[in-house]
């Protein structure tokens, strides 16, 4: 539930500032809504409107890594779609607006494979931002998290940097629920050799530089290396460690640019390391969104999620 709750906090925490749309005062991120989409006050955004579409798929006790499953995510992507969103990225809307009204997920994939070939350019943080879902989906076994986590990336992003990014991101949140511990390095048993070297690397610049300098971060990478930063550069209180969860989302949404997805992105780590208890009761109360669900219902299809694992 942590790690659900954490990143529709983020991203309705960060959603008023997305692009400088409001200045961040001294006193931190409030839930204050406007944002690219003219949120209200506590309204989530497509990042988690996007997570949901995993989410009901993942509380129906499906494998993520089936056609069924896959073709039940696609179709609740395009049925969002078809709301006519406020706020959705440019090359999601490319990939649902061309996969038609009742896509299958081969269907969908090949749509975001062409995009891939034809561009070259489709490592957008789109994926990233509604990976964690497949964690809870897959508890009991890294391996199936890891598949699933690049299907259910690749989507609507055919570049293979954005499948990486989600492997690691769901097997950090993994490991955090079942483990208790923050590890990004996890997840790089299950890449390439080439691909673990690069990524060992960029976690590596992450752990290092201040997290002001991964923007602009739409591109995965610098949304990745941007969350993680924002964590392992904010301290952990011993006495308060509950306090780390909205401490490390304040560092994300004040590095700018993209906010409420790198804070999105931030919060499903988060919540999973520390659980609902770090969550402010005041955020939980504002927070709403597609399809008229609010913090209780996210938080009922996670456990959901996690039960149908056994």
């Amino acid at each position: 539930m942590g790690a659900v709750l954490g990143s529709a906090v983020g991203d309705a925490l960060g959603a008023g500032y997305e692009f400088e749309s409001a200045p961040l005062g001294s006193e931190g991120p409030r839930m204050i809504g406007g944002g690219l989409g003219g949120f209200a006050p506590g309204e989530w955004t497509d990042d988690t409107s996007m997570a949901w579409c995993v989410l009901e798929v993942a509380a129906s006790g499906a494998d993520l890594r089936t056609d069924e499953a896959l073709n039940a995510i696609a179709r609740h992507f395009r049925d969002w779609y078809e709301t006519g969103p406020a706020d959705i990225g440019t090359q999601t809307a490319s990939v649902l607006a061309r996969a038609g009204s009742r896509p299958t997920a081969a269907a969908m994939t090949a749509v975001s494979d062409r995009l891939h070939a034809s561009t070259g350019r489709t490592a957008g943080n789109g994926s990233l931002m509604r990976t964690h879902p497949v964690a809870l989906a897959h508890l009991d076994d890294a391996a199936a998290a890891a598949e699933a986590a690049w299907k259910v990336g690749t989507l609507t992003h055919g570049d293979p940097v954005a499948g990486e990014a989600c492997v690691l991101w769901t097997l950090a949140v993994r490991h955090a629920i079942v483990e208790g511990e923050f590890d990004l390095h996890d997840g790089l048993a299950y890449l390439t050799p080439e691909a673990a070297g690069r990524w060992a690397a960029l976690i590596d610049e992450a752990e290092r530089e201040q997290p002001g300098r991964f923007t602009p971060n739409g591109f995965v990478v610098t949304a990745l290396q941007a969350a993680w930063s924002a964590i392992v550069h904010t301290p952990v209180d011993p006495q308060r460690s509950e306090r780390h969860l909205g401490d490390a989302l304040t560092t994300a949404i004040r590095i700018g640019n993209d906010t409420d997805t790198v804070a999105a992105i931030a919060g499903a780590l988060l919540g999973a390391r520390w659980g609902t208890s770090a969550l402010q009761g005041g955020w939980l109360d504002l927070l709403h969104g597609y399809p008229g669900l609010r913090a209780d219902d996210l938080a009922a299809l996670a456990e959901r999620a996690v039960d149908a694992t056994g």
